[in-house]
Order: C-alpha cells, then structure tokens, then sequence
C-alpha cells in the first residue's frame, strides 16, 4: 500500500504554531475530501486515515460486491470478477477496501489539493492570531522593531507576528531603529484585507497602568487600586489611587523610596511628568489634590453643571494652569469638572507677577516690560503711558490695552 508521505509534501506548513494537530488533521481530511468528492462524485464511501506524528495519509475506498453485469455505481459498487483478483476468497455482497493512491491523480489535481491545503491552513492561522491578541488587548507586551517607516513602525513578537505601532500611537519624542526593543499595550485588532492588523500603543493611559501594575506590587496584587488615569503623551499624566488597606500609603508606594518606583516608568514615558494623587470622594478634596503642585485657597462647586470655580493666591495661578495650561486640563478630566481658577480677592491688593498675565498679553511684550525693570504689575502701573512708550518699542495703543488689562486685576 502507498501512503502520501506529508512531511515531505507539505512540510512548508509545519512551522505554523498557531494550530494543533487536532485541527491540523480535520483540514487535511476536509481538502482530501472535497477533492475525492469531486473526482469519484461522493466521499462517503472513502476512509480518511491522517498519522501527523509520521507525516502519513493513507485513503481507503469501500465498495460493496454486486454480480458481474449488475455495477450501477462503479464508485460504491464493484463486480465479482473483479473482487476475487484482490482476494479470491470474497463473497457477493462483502466490503472491498482498496488504497487509494497518489498516482490515480493528476498533476492538476495533486497542484489543487496543495493549493487548497495552504490556502485552508493561511486562514486557519490567521483566524488565530486574530483570536490570540483579541484575548490580549489591554495587556503589556515587549517586541523587537522590525522596521520604520514614516508613519508607523513594524514590529515582531517572540513567535514573528507583525505588529505595528502608528506614529499617532507613539510619544511624540520616541525614537526607534530596527533592533530595538519596544514596549506597547495592544490597542487593538482589526482585520484589514483580510489579515489581522494588530496596533499597539504607548500612548493610552492602559499603557502607563501596566507599567504601574509592573513596578508596584501592590498594585499588581490587588492592595493599591488606581482609579483613574488621564496624560498628555510626553507631557504629563496624572494617576489617581486608592488603597484598601490602611496601613498602605498608596502615593508613597507608587512614588517608591527616593522615587525608585516611579523613575522607572518615567524614563520608559520620555521623561512624562507623573503625579500620582490620592482619590477621595470628596470633590473638593479631590479637586484640590489634582490641581497639585498649585495651593488652593477656596473652592466652589456648581454639582448640576458639574463646574468648579477655584481660587488661589496670584503666585499660585501659573501652577495651578501649568506649561501649556496641561495641569489644569489634566485635573479636569481627573476629577470630571470644568475648573476655572481666578485670584483670590483677598490678596488682589497684592502685587502680581508680570508672567501671570502671560494668557491675556503676548510673550514678547512681557519681555519688552521685564527688559526695563517692569516685571510686577504695579510696577508697570506706576508709569504713564508716555513714559512706557518712550523707554519701549511699544506701540501707544499696545501700552494701554496692557495698562488695561492690569488695571482690570486690581479693581
């Protein structure tokens, strides 16, 4: 009898890891199958025998003995005469089983059984790794980069899946070569002509509460919860937490002694600036702790249109906003008000830095002020117009909106 050796015939599909034997057979059964139907016209009278440890399949056709002359079925039935040159001692009405060999195919159709086989075991494999990282989005893996291009970076797990990471996924000052390792959270998975499309992400806030599940233990086991996460990729992020435990600071367990905890995760962000912050159900608690490192005064909450309005000494408003008002914006999406800080009328009478205007006045006519000795705002008060105009290049007009604009905080 004459097996088809698999090994050697398909062995280009051995290296797919993603499917087990089990399946593997059922796939080679259904391609023999429907090729067998298609040659003989039915497949039920055939035994598909498949061994994927020795690489053998071995196919068996069953006929039933009919008198000579009577063969209505020359696929399910065979005649007498001829079943006794298999074995002579057969009977009418017995079971032939013969091999079925490869040479009763054609070229043609030994090139479709291969055809269909990869074409069956391609999808197969990528119907699992759809699967495989559909179970794993959200969760923290580690690739090589393969390569990079302009708006994307391609890269390889550990078993050679392609992964990409877009531009828009990445830091803004991430920089990679090929070699490098990356670490991402899987974003999400799409199915693009066909084909998985697996997109990672060092951006999303699941990525930097992975990297807090792996440098904090207590957050990992369940001791420390964070409660919310929001960031501006490269920028800053603020992390809310919350312990179970009293006896647990869950600030001081995230910051780590001498801040060993979070440097980690710091220098893996691009150097992002973390705060972590303790949550409370308390709004204006909790409002207060997300404006960090700003020192509130007072604060009012309007609940019914969810609005905090914030008031803090004038030293403190440009902390309370921060470099590109992030601080503020953060706090915001932490705690889910709109806040709005003013000064505090109470220290109005106060002078106020020159730099705390820098919302209201350009950059570059603040500078002009500060070149001449003027970086307070009574101390651009204290002058007249003229005087101002003549000892700056500035305009009469733009000196007295600035006027204007100081006089406002005073009154």
């Amino acid at each position: 009898m004459e097996s088809i050796n698999l090994v050697e015939s398909f062995s280009e599909f051995k290296e797919f890891k993603n499917i087990d034997r089990t399946t593997m057979m059922l796939i080679l059964e259904d391609v023999f199958r429907n090729m067998l139907q298609k040659k003989y016209g039915s497949s039920e009278n055939f035994d598909i025998i498949v061994n994927i440890d020795k690489g053998d399949l071995e196919v068996w056709r069953n006929r039933t003995i009919v008198e000579d002359g009577e063969v209505e079925d020359e696929n399910a039935e065979i005649a007498y005469s001829d079943a006794i040159k298999i074995e002579p001692d057969f009977e009418i009405g017995e079971e032939v089983s013969e091999p079925v060999r490869m040479s009763d195919f054609g070229r043609r159709e030994i090139l479709s059984i291969r055809q269909n086989l990869a074409s069956k075991i391609l999808e197969l494999e990528k119907d699992s790794i759809y699967k495989k990282y559909q179970e794993r989005i959200g969760e923290l893996i580690t690739a090589e980069v393969y390569q990079v291009w302009k708006k994307e970076i391609l890269a390889l797990d550990d078993e050679g899946i392609e992964l990409i990471l877009p531009k828009t996924e990445q830091i803004p000052s991430d920089f990679f070569r090929k070699g490098d390792t990356v670490r991402a959270v899987v974003s999400r998975v799409e199915i693009k002509n066909n084909n998985p499309l697996i997109i990672l992400s060092r951006t999303s806030p699941m990525f930097l509460e992975r990297l807090f599940e792996q440098e904090v233990p207590e957050i990992y086991d369940g001791l420390i919860t964070i409660k919310n996460i929001v960031r501006v990729p490269g920028e800053r992020a603020k992390v809310a937490v919350e312990s179970y435990d009293d006896r647990i600071d869950p600030v001081g367990a995230c910051v780590g002694m001498k801040g060993s905890r979070i440097h980690g995760i710091v220098r893996e962000l691009r150097n992002e600036n973390i705060d972590v912050i303790n949550y409370t159900t308390n709004p204006n608690l909790f409002i207060s702790r997300s404006l960090s490192p700003a020192k509130i005064n007072s604060i009012n909450i309007d609940e019914e249109n969810k609005r905090a309005e914030v008031f803090l000494k004038p030293d403190q408003v440009s902390l309370a906003i921060g470099k590109g008002g992030f601080n503020i914006k953060l706090a915001g999406s932490l705690t889910g008000y709109e806040i709005d800080v003013y000064r505090d009328a109470e220290t109005d009478t106060e002078d106020v830095d020159i730099e705390e205007f820098a919302d209201e006045i350009e950059e570059w006519i603040i500078q002009e002020l500060k070149n001449i000795g003027c970086d307070t705002a009574k101390s651009v008060l204290n002058l007249t117009v003229e005087d101002l105009v003549n000892r700056t290049d500035l305009e009469e007009e733009t000196v007295q909106e600035v006027m204007r604009i100081l006089k406002a905080e005073f009154d």
